[in-house]
């Protein structure tokens, strides 16, 4: 990035992206001439059942603590915020009618967990409906600033919002991301795809680097949403390291606005995962992360030189070893062991009082099944895990049906 961009991006945190739905965009004006409709509540989950401290149960909203009648009573008298999110698109979405199936079946001939992962991480994927992003910067910590892109309602605070989170390597723009953006904005949520510090091209916004544990970044965003943005009610959905990061966030100081997570092909156990990645069938992976984190580390040396000592960098072959050159002793760990132990949401997940999703796979390449049956996680009766025979990882790609894409997670 440029100099005249970075002091153009201090200036404000809102930057909207070009378009080439211009016409969908509308202005804060239009935007607030909308405030006096009554809210639309379109895509919200099935309501749940939550038992009070008095063991008494009763039917609560997902998104807020409101009793549900024929509907939320807090949710639906949610009274517009007195400001306008720039950005805010002037259309509202139609609600989404499809038929996702309910049992996750492969399409046809991605039956093993290999063929599954490639598939899905290789074929390209298009989103003529999704509106162009609006870009907007959080500060996280005095030294470290992150990108996320924002697809923004009419009226962001009349409705949930979904915060998502990539994996390793990953960033918004990945098809992942992008998918359940198109998805979660067609039904009606406010969606923010967020970067993990330095992920997006966003080297020159943070001092140091990232892991799978710094639980404290997508806090301050959701501190930020919520007490400037006046968002009520945020639910988190994080794929594979993403995963971990938000099952963490739920386990040691949630927020108060988060109301539910996802987690799908989550690195809960994260020495248990780098075990399976150095099996000699996965050195497709191995080797596909391991150059990403160098390139990363040559950009970031780039661009903070003298920073970091890039001395071992070019013998570096595995996950393992970069983290126990960078990431470890980076963050204060004492070696990739104790960074992996202590940056586990493992440790936390019986902590999890949200509702919260885990999915995953038999079949993924690098994130064993047996750490979702720890005790820790299935003796948690807010912790649902579905765990399925196929799927890969992060792939979850089925056959195509009319109203159905094709992709099940």
């Amino acid at each position: 990035m440029s100099t005249s961009n970075r002091s153009r991006t201090s200036a404000s945190p809102y930057i909207r992206e070009p378009s080439p739905h211009a016409s969908a965009a509308a202005s804060p004006s239009s935007a607030t001439s909308q405030r006096s409709r009554r809210p639309m509540r379109a895509g919200l989950p099935n309501a749940t059942t939550s038992t009070t401290s008095s063991r008494s149960t009763r039917s609560t909203c997902p998104w807020c603590t409101g009793t549900i009648g024929s509907r939320c009573t807090i949710c639906a008298t949610t009274p517009g915020w007195r400001g306008t999110i720039p950005g805010a698109t002037g259309i509202e979405p139609a609600r989404m009618n499809v038929d996702i199936p309910r049992a996750f079946l492969p399409a046809r001939g991605l039956d093993g967990g290999h063929r599954m992962t490639l598939y899905t991480w290789a074929r390209p994927r298009h989103f003529p409906r999704l509106p162009a992003p609006v870009r907007r910067y959080f500060d996280v910590a005095p030294d470290a600033r992150v990108l996320a892109h924002c697809h923004w309602q009419r009226s962001p605070s009349a409705r949930p919002t979904l915060l998502a989170l990539h994996g390793l390597e990953g960033s918004s723009n990945a098809h992942y991301m992008r998918g359940l953006a198109d998805k979660a904005f067609t039904a009606g949520l406010n969606v923010v795809l967020l970067n993990q510090r330095n992920c997006g091209d966003t080297e020159h916004l943070a001092q140091g680097l990232y892991h799978s544990g710094l639980s404290s970044d997508p806090a301050a965003v959701i501190r930020e949403l919520t007490e400037v943005d006046r968002l009520p009610a945020i639910a988190v959905v994080g794929y594979s390291l993403g995963g971990n990061l938000g099952l963490r966030l739920a386990g040691t100081a949630p927020p108060p606005a988060l109301r539910a997570v996802c987690a799908i092909s989550p690195t809960m156990d994260l020495g248990r995962c780098v075990d399976a990645l150095e099996r000699r069938p996965n050195a497709i992976y191995q080797w596909n992360f391991v150059r990403n984190l160098k390139r990363r580390m040559r950009r970031k040396a780039n661009v903070l030189p003298g920073a970091f000592n890039l001395g071992a960098l070019d013998r570096i072959r595995t996950v393992r070893e970069f983290d126990d050159a960078f990431t470890a002793p980076h963050h204060g760990f004492r070696d990739a062991a104790d960074y992996y132990h202590r940056a586990s949401s493992l440790r936390v997940v019986d902590r999890i009082a949200a509702p919260t999703l885990i999915i995953s796979a038999e079949d993924d390449p690098f994130v064993p099944p047996e750490q979702f049956r720890d005790p820790a996680a299935a003796a948690n009766p807010n912790v649902t895990t579905a765990i399925t025979r196929h799927g890969g990882h992060c792939g979850y790609y089925a056959d195509p049906t009319p109203g159905f894409v094709g992709y099940w997670a």
